[in-house]
């Protein structure tokens, strides 16, 4: 059951560019430090005395060296250096266990004087930043002129810890469930797949479940912002990013550095408003891509009602003996929408598909969810559940669903449904309580922090920009727009918004809360 929700940068083979964001911050290091660092062993950083963690945490030492490959990834070049960091479990028991978080760097090239590291998340929840930052690091080169380029995963993702929840097996098996169900069959089906899925998540994953919250999370960057040696936290972080990175804002005010935030969750939003922010995104952007193509809006989003209809009753042949479901073509679909780039991929498996052939769309599917040519799934979608639920306490009951699933197909012809009906399958029975509504990211007396929004972005809805920046605080937020389409603004093709960005993390300059590019 995929969630199209805070979803990290995608990219893959050429299909889709999605637009990512930059930000960081820091105080000046010395000569020394713009020179390259040696792999191994490195000098422990002096104790920060505002820390509440022994000092075995904050000062512990790096052993900085070369770099696996993870997944299916192969491993990046020499010049990315890796690293395991050790945080709490429980940040309760700060003496007690210990889990293991994985990093990785490149340092910064030396061609001005280095003010620190630079922090990336990615989004997801539930991205892995160890092996996305090699992928995407020539669009930092000029942050990285004064730099390091510094990823992690997060606890309970990939390479830290990560959560499982099923096999490769279960997840294939688990596409033929209809996640916009129409008789009490498909209804069953549908809550049991979903309590299954949180009964795996318990049984394979154990006590980590219960410690895989955005606070944690925030709470582990400020161990790696000691052990990096750095003052402040520099930080870019997107989609799902900007969360954590506003709950570290509120967290740790005066430990914020130049932190900047790109395709923005809205923080005030529950989860049914975070439902219908993304319904509401995701049918903006596939009536841009109908305008780009020649289409009325209101005819072509009927057109693509009727085709998953006619997918729901009967699927298409996919590849080899997987078929098309209507819940694989609505996920091929979306995936098209993060990037104005893929748009043209849409257009051929629609064609495609209505003229009998799923193929097109199910390889879009298969790249969203992560399915490689033999089957393997990676787990993103375990760790993103497993944080999304641990996050947020709501739990909307299946006939509270139904009851405001009219108000969501009114949003949302074509997404609709499948978000109303995800507010109760999302979290359905699962096994470990929620913790907030929505995220506290009030940060008063934190210095400026650049929220980018983007007019046409599907997955996090251009509104929530400015909802952050609120909520961050008078002087804090300060929000740019650009007028562009696609997940993210940063790198997305305006030289406006680059240029802006850069200027803040490298000369310290915050643009005029509201400033606009255009397209």
């Amino acid at each position: 059951m995929p969630r199209f929700v805070r979803s990290a940068a995608l990219a893959a083979a050429g299909v889709l560019v999605a637009g990512l964001a930059v930000g960081c911050g820091g105080s000046d290091g010395g000569e020394d430090d713009a020179k390259p660092a040696p792999t191994g062993p490195e000098q422990s950083p002096k104790p920060d005395p505002s820390s509440t963690l022994p000092a075995s945490l904050t000062s512990q030492k790096l052993h900085w060296g070369a770099c696996k490959a993870t997944g299916s990834d192969p491993a990046p070049g020499s010049e990315w250096q890796c690293s395991t960091l050790k945080v709490p479990l429980d940040y309760a028991k700060p003496d007690g266990e210990t889990i293991g978080l994985a990093l990785i760097r490149a340092r910064s090239t030396g061609e001005g004087k280095r003010i620190g590291s630079l922090l990336f998340n990615f989004g997801g929840p539930g991205g892995s930043g160890v092996s996305m930052l090699p992928s995407f690091a020539d669009m930092y080169d000029k942050p990285r002129e004064r730099y390091d380029l510094v990823s992690f995963d997060p606890r309970g993702v990939a390479g830290s810890e990560g959560v499982h929840c099923r096999s490769d097996k279960e997840t294939q098996a688990a596409e033929a469930v209809d996640l916009t169900p129409d008789t009490p069959a498909e209804e069953a089906a549908y809550f049991k797949d979903a309590a299954d899925f949180g009964a795996g998540c318990a049984r394979e994953s154990g006590k980590l479940l219960g410690h895989v919250s955005t606070v944690e999370a925030a709470r582990d960057m400020d161990v790696m912002r000691q052990v990096l040696g750095d003052d402040k936290l520099h930080y870019m972080g997107i989609s799902y990013g900007t969360e954590l990175g506003g709950t570290y804002a509120h967290l740790f005010p005066k430990k914020v550095g130049r932190l900047t935030l790109d395709a923005v969750v809205d923080p005030s939003a529950d989860s049914v408003g975070h439902a219908k922010n993304q319904a509401r995104g995701f049918q903006r952007a596939l009536e841009n891509y109908l305008k780009s193509s020649g289409q009325d809006p209101r005819a072509g989003s009927q057109k693509i009602v009727r085709l998953l209809k006619r997918l729901d009753a009967k699927p298409l042949p996919g590849t080899g003996d997987r078929k098309l479901t209507q819940s694989l073509a609505l996920t091929g679909i979306t995936v098209t929408l993060y990037s104005r780039d893929s748009w043209p991929s849409l257009t051929r498996g629609l064609e495609q598909a209505e003229k009998g052939d799923g193929a097109a769309l199910l390889q879009l599917a298969d790249l969203y969810n992560e399915r490689d040519a033999s089957g393997r799934y990676s787990t993103q979608s375990h760790s993103q559940r497993a944080i999304g639920c641990r996050d947020g306490k709501a739990r909307t009951t299946p006939a509270e669903a139904k009851a405001q699933l009219a108000d969501f197909r009114a949003i949302s012809p074509v997404f609709g449904e499948f978000m109303g009906w995800d507010t109760a399958g999302w979290c359905h029975k699962w096994p470990v309580a929620g913790l907030h509504d929505s995220p506290d990211v009030s940060a008063p007396g934190a210095p400026p922090v650049l929220v980018v929004g983007n007019t046409g972005d599907p997955a996090t809805p251009y509104e929530g920009a400015r909802k952050m920046a609120d909520e961050l605080g008078k002087g804090v937020g300060v929000e740019l727009t650009w007028k562009g389409e696609g997940h993210g603004a940063y790198g997305s093709g305006s030289n406006c918004v680059d240029d802006t960005v850069n200027d803040y993390l490298l000369n310290g300059k915050a643009p005029k809360d509201g400033k606009v590019c255009e397209t």
